[in-house]
Formats: structure tokens, C-alpha cells, sequence
């Protein structure tokens, strides 16, 4: 079992493409933030102090001994389902094999002590599998395992309704978890992964009604996948592949390499809501040909500062946004809790440039630019539909794209000081912006259609909104960069009743 692998989010601009494959998204240390202290008000404290577990057994447990190698898996294997197992203080080891694992029956609940720690020793690749439904993990740290690239330690299987609470996730390459349909996490910590935090992804069936909660993501992607594989789009705390309905709210997402949280291919109906997302090498948040979310109540600073800086410097001009929504966009024809994407009440305090709205006018569905390979529209669905002849004309003309439209951003706070950045250019955008459409040969978007649309026709708003610096605005092409006169002036009319404050830091 595993996960998607590919999906570069940014636009395929060949000098952006060419350079990442050539260098990767690294950077010196300098460019990064400081590691990150714990917030002032806690959000999702959870790494350096756990909630510890019960220090004796349940009523009915199982008791799970430490000193006996493979005990864990050996009495799953011969209990009954909806089985409680209490794991003793100390490291529990699985069998000293490459997939040697435990497999749960449906219901089984594991419990750790406290000091309970299921240890791979760099040795198995899978700490809990199998396709089993409603499992519950909680007060157990699961560490020093080696799953493969896209595969995930806890719930390789992507089982559903499994229930991941007060648990530490960390050391392990891979995803630390994988996710299936109805799946919990709470206050748990995921850190230090080699790949991910979580990778929901379920690959055959629905990944329904996924709630992420009070958790600390933290320092995920050690292995540097990005660079390791350029263009992967693989890598940062959590990502999130074809999730209809998740909840989003409370964690602290911080010091990932790469992106905080990722939702790439058609995934619909999200809340994304009081976090704190802060210092990670990329963007704080992708939201990638998917649809219908509501992103608000965020404090968002200091993302974006290594990938950023990286791109500015190899002499891209694309405004790579710390809120980078990328051919997403509302859809009422989806079912979904809101028919647009919402993003409101949010603070962004000096991220590397602000919020970018982008569409790839060659990237639809059955285009060879779409590195979703494989996958259309939800409006579609069936990737044969979208050629020409068909494709140049209603419906398929408007359902064969993955649209960037119906975008409310109102109500958000948006604050730079470039003192704090060290930067002088290139980190002061907001954007809402296309290509100019070329490729393949048979595409009915060439030209600049697409770039007049997403910035005049689709219903991409910026209101109501206080900035705070010296910020720059970018329409239609990264060539027209505006001050907020010319952004609020025609033919543009963005940030209506908006604020334009004083320099930051006086």
C-alpha cells in the first residue's frame, strides 16, 4: 500500500522546473527562521509534554510485555477483535524482519503506559497494517521505523474509522501515518518523519469525513524528498489526495520542511480553522485542483522563507504564496458545507509574499502538463471526455478544468516587515494570475483566456482586508505588478473597503 507520488504544484514554468531539478528547494541556514517556541497560548503543545497513559491495566485488558520480543503482534494475532491491549512501560520490539507488523482486528484498542514505546529499530517498515476498521492507538509513541517513500508506518492499510489520540509519531521515514475513511487524530504529535506527518491518501474507495485535531506537525520531511526527488510535490507535515470532507483545526504546524499542509487532487469540503502554522521551509498552505473550503481563523507567519528566497534568487519572478491555491476553487455542483473558498479572519505576518490565486491555463484534464496523471475533474471524472472535438465546446470546455474561481478573501490581516524577512523584493506580493496558454498543440485554453478569466471572470475577491507594509499586487501575469491604487482601481477593483496601513515597524 501507498501513495500517490508526483504533483509539483507550482506552474511549470520552464526556468522554475529547470532550476528546482537543478538545485532542489534548499537553502542556506541563514534563510531559514529560528526553530519555533512554543506558542504564547498553546496551541497543540502536545511534543514536549505527552499526556501520559494509564499506569495499570484496564478491566479486560491484555497486558503486552516489553521484555518479550514480538508479544504485541503475537497476542493481536490470537485475541479476539475489539480486544484492549495495555503495552508496559519501556520499548516494545516486533520481530527482528523487514514486515513483520502488527495486523489488528476490527476494534482492537491499544493503550501505552507511560514510557510505552513501539520501537521498529530501523529494522521493520510497518508498526500497525492490515485492513481492519476501527482501531484506536492513544499514549503510545511509535518510532524507528522504515517505510518506504509514500508509504505510512501507523494504518499502512488506510483502514477506516481508526482513532489516533495523545500518541507521538516520530523518527520513522515515510509518512508517520497513513489515513482512511472517518479517521480521528488528535492531540497527538507527529514529528521528525522522513516524508510526512500523515499522508491521507486511500487509493481504492472514499476518504470521507477526516478530522485532524489539536496536534503538533512538526520538523516532518528530514529526508528532504523535494531534493532527493525534484518536482515530487512529495513532501511537508501533512498532504492530502482525493479527502471529501476534513476537519482541519487547532494544530500547530511548524518547522516542516517544505509545505505545512498540502491538499493536492480533488479533495472538496474542507474547514481549515485555528491553527497556528509558522516557520515551515514552504508555503503554510497549498489547496490544489480541489474544491469548496473555508480557511479562517489562522495565525500564519514566518512560512515560506527558505523556498521562497530560493526561487527569488535563481531569478523567478512568480509570486510563490504562503496561501498558494492552485486550480482550486468553488464549486456548487459539489456537494460540500460551503460552495466557494472562504478564506477570512486570518493573520499572515511576514511570510514570504501573502495570498497567490494561480491557474495553469495548460493544465486540464487529458493535458500532458497535468502532472496529476491520470486524474480528471469531479465533473467529469472520465479522462477520455476531455479531447477535442468535444473539449472546445459546453460543458466540457468549463468541467475538463480544474477552475480557480468563486475565491472570497475578506476580513484577513496581512503583515510585512521586511526588516524582519531580510528582503527588499519579491516577498511583498499578492497574486491572482495565469500563463500564457501554448501547450499541448490541441488545447482549446491557448493564449491568454485563461489569465483574463481567473482575474476578471471567475469571481476572485479580495475585501474588506487590513495590510500592514508595504505590499505590491500581482494580476493576470507575473509582468503586471500594481500598488494598491492600481489594485483597487479598474479594471481590476480588488480590496474594496480594504486598508492600506503605515510601514510595519513604524
Amino acid at each position: 500500500m501507498g501513495s500517490k507520488a508526483r504533483h509539483w504544484a507550482w506552474p511549470a514554468a520552464p526556468l522554475a522546473l529547470a532550476l528546482l531539478a537543478a538545485t532542489g528547494c534548499e537553502s542556506t541556514p541563514a534563510a531559514r527562521p529560528k526553530p519555533t517556541a512554543a506558542p504564547s497560548t498553546s496551541v497543540a503543545r502536545v511534543c514536549a509534554k505527552p499526556a501520559a497513559g494509564p499506569t495499570k491495566a484496564p478491566a479486560g485488558a491484555v497486558t503486552v510485555d516489553p521484555d518479550v520480543v514480538g508479544d504485541l503482534a503475537a497476542k493481536t494475532l490470537s485475541s479476539p477483535p475489539n480486544t484492549t491491549f495495555w503495552l508496559r512501560p519501556g520499548k516494545h520490539r516486533l520481530e527482528p524482519e523487514r514486515y513483520a507488523q502488527v495486523i489488528p482486528k476490527k476494534g482492537d484498542r491499544y493503550l501505552g503506559a507511560p514510557g510505552a514505546v513501539l520501537d521498529g529499530r530501523k529494522t521493520n517498515q510497518y508498526a500497525f497494517g492490515g485492513s481492519a476498521d476501527d482501531v484506536t492507538i492513544r499514549y503510545l509513541t511509535v518510532q524507528g521505523f522504515v517505510a518506504p517513500h509514500d508509504e505510512g508506518v501507523v494504518n499502512h492499510g488506510s483502514a477506516d474509522g481508526w482513532v489516533i489520540e495523545h500518541a507521538t509519531i516520530q523518527n520513522n521515514s515515510g509518512a508517520g501515518l497513513m489515513a482512511g475513511a472517518r479517521q480521528q487524530v488528535r492531540a497527538s504529535c507527529l514529528r521528525g518523519n522522513g516524508q510526512y506527518g500523515m499522508n491521507a491518501y486511500k487509493g481504492t474507495g472514499q476518504l470521507r469525513d477526516l478530522v485532524v485535531e489539536g496536534n503538533e506537525i512538526v520538523g516532518n520531511n528530514t529526508d528532504d524528498w523535494e531534493r532527493r526527488k525534484p518536482g515530487c510535490g512529495c513532501t511537508g507535515g501533512v498532504k492530502f489526495w482525493a479527502v471529501d470532507g476534513a476537519d482541519v483545526r487547532g494544530n500547530w504546524v511548524h518547522d516542516n520542511r517544505g509545505t505545512g499542509l498540502w491538499a493536492d487532487t480533488n479533495n472538496n469540503d474542507f474547514r481549515i480553522e485555528d491553527n497556528l502554522i509558522e516557520a515551515n521551509d514552504g508555503a503554510a498552505l497549498i489547496y490544489e485542483i480541489s474544491y469548496n473550503a473555508v480557511i479562517r481563523r489562522n495565525t500564519i507567519r514566518r512560512n515560506n522563507w527558505v523556498e521562497g528566497r530560493g526561487n527569488a534568487d535563481r531569478g523567478d519572478s512568480f509570486p510563490f504564496g504562503t496561501v498558494y491555491v492552485s486550480e482550486a476553487g468553488g464549486e456548487p455542483r459539489i456537494k460540500a458545507r460551503t460552495d466557494k473558498i472562504e478564506i477570512y479572519r486570518n493573520v499572515l505576518e511576514n511570510n514570504w509574499n501573502g495570498i497567490t490565486l494561480w491557474e495553469s491555463a495548460d493544465r486540464f484534464c487529458n493535458s500532458p502538463a497535468n502532472t496529476s496523471s491520470g486524474d480528471c475533474t469531479l465533473l467529469v471524472k472520465d479522462t477520455d471526455r476531455c479531447k477535442q472535438p468535444a473539449i472546445a465546446t459546453a460543458p466540457l470546455y468549463a468541467d475538463c478544468r480544474w477552475k480557480t474561481q468563486r475565491v472570497d478573501i475578506h476580513d484577513n490581516r496581512f503583515v510585512l516587515d521586511k526588516s524582519v524577512l531580510d528582503c527588499t523584493v519579491k516577498c511583498d506580493r499578492m497574486a491572482v494570475l495565469s500563463n500564457y496558454g501554448t501547450y499541448p498543440d490541441w488545447s482549446p485554453y491557448q493564449g491568454d483566456r485563461v489569465a483574463e478569466a481567473i482575474t476578471l471572470k471567475q469571481h476572485n475577491r479580495w475585501h474588506d482586508n487590513v495590510y500592514v507594509g508595504l505590499w505590491k499586487f500581482v494580476a493576470h501575469d507575473p509582468s503586471r505588478v500594481l500598488n494598491s491604487e492600481q489594485w483597487q482601481g479598474m479594471p481590476y477593483q480588488q480590496d474594496a473597503d480594504s486598508t492600506f496601513g503605515p510601514r510595519a515597524g513604524g
